[in-house]
């Protein structure tokens, strides 16, 4: 995934969304305004940053994307498998609670935040509509990622085989332990085929998120994916990673638009 500089903002751009009606990025933690815990470039509210920080870090990424600012629409993130149809600017109005968000308007650029969980975009170049999918376990185990293909195939027609995607930055299986609560219902989710996924070392059990998103995705119908291969527990510089930092970090950004 190539990382291109804008300004003190290093943005990630995946090569398989790199096409001349796509604008997406996933913007690292520098550059921004904001101090520890935060540093720098946090987009995440209600976790201690003061709220104009945050608005200002928001407007860099939005400049060193070329999308305007009026133009976004997020989401109160809660970890779920909900769906969210944007068909125009959040503007002042209370965001939606979801995970996954969709757009077939190229006038909207959709938003999310991240410290670890697995950030999905995709895009379908035939029906023209993009989406952005937050998956941390509850997502997995949700099929958060696979309910996000669903929603294109059947509210706008799309062929989950030309569907591209990318999988962005997230903690790696080395730096995720996870208890046997999760593994118990990462197993049930996958009925069990979770060899690449659920790794046990020394007798703790590790997921490997952005892979399991990657099988998710698969049995969905989805042929093209490219995957970063960038953990943010191991990249501090770079990204936020809320196991890693004990909770006291912030959130990195991911923007996906059309152009018209």
């Amino acid at each position: 995934m190539p990382i291109r500089q804008v300004g003190d903002l290093r943005i990630f751009q995946f090569e398989i969304l790199s096409r001349s009606d796509i604008n997406h990025g996933i913007i690292g933690r520098r550059g921004g305004v904001s101090p520890e815990p935060w540093r720098s470039l946090n987009v995440g509210g209600f976790i201690g940053d003061k709220e104009e920080r945050v608005a200002e870090n928001i407007r860099r990424i939005f400049e060193a994307l070329n999308r305007k600012i009026e133009s976004k629409h997020d989401v109160w993130q809660i970890h779920s498998a909900d769906a969210h149809i944007a068909e125009s600017p959040r503007g002042g109005s209370q965001p939606v609670q979801a995970d996954i968000l969709i757009s077939p308007n190229p006038g909207l650029s959709l938003f999310m935040r991240f410290a670890d969980c697995v950030p999905i975009l995709a895009y379908d170049p035939s029906n023209r509509v993009i989406a952005i999918v937050h998956a941390g376990w509850k997502g997995v185990c949700l099929n958060a990622p696979g309910k996000a293909v669903e929603m294109l195939r059947d509210k706008f027609g799309s062929k989950p085989a030309e569907i591209l995607v990318g999988i962005g930055p997230s903690i790696c299986k080395d730096c995720y332990p996870v208890g046997i609560e999760v593994a118990n219902k990462v197993e049930k989710t996958f009925n069990g085929e979770t060899e690449n996924i659920l790794l046990q070392n020394e007798g703790i059990f590790h997921l490997d998120l952005p892979q399991a998103c990657s099988n998710l995705l698969e049995r969905a119908g989805v042929r093209n994916i490219e995957m970063s291969d960038i953990c943010t527990a191991m990249n501090l510089e770079d990204w936020y990673s809320h196991r890693a930092e004990d909770g006291k970090t912030g959130r990195f950004g991911a923007l996906l638009a059309m152009r018209a």
